[in-house]
This record gives C-alpha cells, sequence and structure tokens, in this order.
C-alpha cells in the first residue's frame, strides 16, 4: 500500500497575539512558531499505522520553501520513507486551486493506492484543496473521514455529519480522503526516529519540474485573491452589572424590556 500524505506548514496562532502586516493582505509572522497543520498530522499518522499493518511506503509532500523542511523531516521521524518540498517564489500566492494543481503535477506522477491529507487547514481553513487534488486526479473521495478501514480494493470510511450522525461508505481505491482530527492519537517522536529523519533526502523540486507555467500557479493561477485582511471591529462590550442578588436580578429584568426582550 503506496500512500502519498500532503502536509502544510502553518503557525501556532491559538495564543498568540496577530497583527495584519504592511501589505494588509497577511498577517505579521515575526515572532510566530511554526509546526505541522493539525489535521495533516492525524493523516500522516493514520498513514504510517496502514503501513504498519499492510506494507508498503508513505510519501510526504508540502508546498513551501526551506523553512518547511522542519515539518517534513518530523513526517520522516515519524514513519514517512520519503518526502517531497515543491519551492518556487512564483508559487506565492497561490490559492487552494493553484496548490492542489501543484501537488497534481507531482502526485500523478507517483504510484499511490491512497492519497490522505488533513481536513482543513489551521491558518486559512478552506477545506478545499483535498476535493480539488480529487478532481483533478480523477479518484474518488471523502472528507471528514473520522474512521478509515482498508478491504481489498475498496476502503470503508465513517464521516461525521452534523447533528452527531455519521455516514459510512465504501469507496473503490485509488481514492483521496481528508481525515478529521480524532481519527487516531498522533504518536511522540523519538529521538532515534529523528536521527534517522536528519540523515534521510528531501527531495526538492521547483515550477520547471511540475510542468506548469506561471499562469497556472500563484495569483496569475488563481481563482481568489485577498483583497483585505482586517481584525473585526468590536460592536458590542460585556457590561458588567454589580449589586446584591435583588438589584442585579432587576437591572436585567430593565434591561431586557428596554430591549423590548419582555
Amino acid at each position: 500500500m503506496d500512500i502519498v500524505v500532503c502536509v502544510k506548514h502553518v503557525p501556532e496562532t491559538a495564543e498568540a497575539e496577530l497583527k495584519i502586516d504592511s501589505t494588509g493582505k497577511n498577517i505579521e509572522k515575526t515572532g510566530l512558531v511554526y509546526d505541522i497543520n493539525e489535521w495533516d498530522d492525524y493523516a500522516l499518522e493514520e498513514a504510517v499505522r496502514i503501513k504498519e499493518k499492510q506494507g508498503g511506503t508513505v510519501t510526504a509532500i508540502t508546498i513551501g520553501t526551506e523553512d518547511f523542511d522542519s515539518t517534513l523531516r518530523k513526517c520522516l521521524a515519524r514513519g514517512a520513507d520519503a518526502a517531497i518540498r515543491l519551492t518556487d517564489p512564483k508559487f506565492q500566492g497561490s490559492d487552494a486551486y493553484a496548490t492542489a494543481k501543484i501537488l497534481h503535477s507531482i502526485i500523478k506522477n507517483l504510484h499511490c493506492d491512497l492519497i490522505l491529507c488533513g481536513l482543513q487547514a489551521g491558518d486559512d481553513g478552506s477545506a478545499a484543496v483535498g476535493t480539488i487534488l480529487a478532481q483533478l486526479l480523477g479518484v474518488p473521495h471523502a472528507t471528514m473521514v473520522k474512521k478509515l478501514e482498508l478491504c481489498t480494493g475498496t476502503a470503508k470510511v465513517n464521516r461525521e455529519l452534523e447533528g452527531g450522525l455519521e455516514e459510512i461508505l465504501e469507496i473503490k481505491l485509488p481514492a483521496l480522503f481528508a481525515v478529521s482530527t480524532g481519527i487516531n492519537e498522533p504518536r511522540y517522536v523519538s529521538i532515534m526516529g529523528i536521527r534517522k529523519a536528519m540523515q534521510k533526502e528531501i527531495k526538492v523540486l521547483g515550477l520547471a519540474d511540475t510542468g506548469l507555467t506561471e499562469a497556472y500557479v500563484g495569483e496569475a493561477g488563481s481563482w481568489l485573491k485577498t483583497e483585505k485582511l482586517y481584525v473585526p471591529p468590536v460592536e458590542k462590550q460585556a457590561e458588567f452589572l454589580k449589586g446584591t442578588p435583588d438589584e442585579v436580578a432587576t437591572k436585567i429584568a430593565e434591561l431586557l424590556k428596554s430591549r423590548g426582550l419582555i
């Protein structure tokens, strides 16, 4: 079972104070800590577990600069057999469609029975690259996958739907699955794994290797362009009511009446 896992190197912003940069189209990234995208982390773990059970190979692929190698090294340390980084200044500004085209240009030439990716990326949250990539590759796909069982020539997947419902599908392979968090428990990277990963090659490819032209990548090849990024203005503020319980209850009742709620 040969598996390709698409991963992304994203900033950790949960506890960071974000600011808009001078272009007004991106965030200020100075001082931010980067790591593998959370959803992609689960996709990688699922791929490694499948390889350990059924044999085969796992190839991690990403689009980015040399800084992104740290994420690929983590993939190698966790059990990936090969890593590919697609890098070119002309890739800058690629939306989900252009990103999928870049990935497709390389993956279409790889032998793979399964393509895994995260449901979405923690930075833009578009959740579109996986489905577009599947369409370009001409393979069936499923998103929001929380359970994956492989059979001979097919895969049975559980998809998480709204309201606590699940959908079970049987899909022919090769296929692409965008997995949700919680499908497994990603393992810790061992010291031995890190040492081995440092000795493995990361294959670096550029625009010329994709067979694409400048018109198909970056902003030129994108359907969507960021016009402006801004922090939503604060329109309402919390009001703290002080006093005894009876006084607070009276104030709440007055507020509700003044707004026509009672």
